[in-house]
């Protein structure tokens, strides 16, 4: 084993989980984790932070009811009920002007 330094200085998790329907609700097909991912990605991007800030798809992060779920580390900030709309305070969460 290796030890390094994150690559990133802020890594941005976005439930995107699935399940078959009749299951526990899901992030990614009962809420929109999918849409906010890619649009939360570009906007990165866009903002030339991609360099410094990394948006990943996750799994489930297992408090689906609450979702759709992002988890913003390393400031520890998990954000529960999120939604299209939330894009831009949750730049501002990262340091970028929407």
């Amino acid at each position: 084993m290796e030890a390094s330094k994150p690559a990133f200085e802020k890594y941005v998790f976005v439930c995107i989980n699935e399940r078959p329907d009749g299951e526990r609700v899901s992030c990614g097909s009962t809420f929109c984790g999918k849409e906010i991912s890619e649009r939360l990605k570009e906007a990165v991007k866009t903002a030339g932070q991609a360099g410094r800030i990394r948006v990943s798809k996750s799994k489930c992060l297992d408090v689906c009811e609450e979702g759709p779920n992002v988890l913003i580390y390393p400031d520890n900030l998990w954000l529960k009920h999120v939604n299209l709309a939330d894009i831009p305070a949750i730049l501002e969460k990262l340091g970028i002007k929407p």
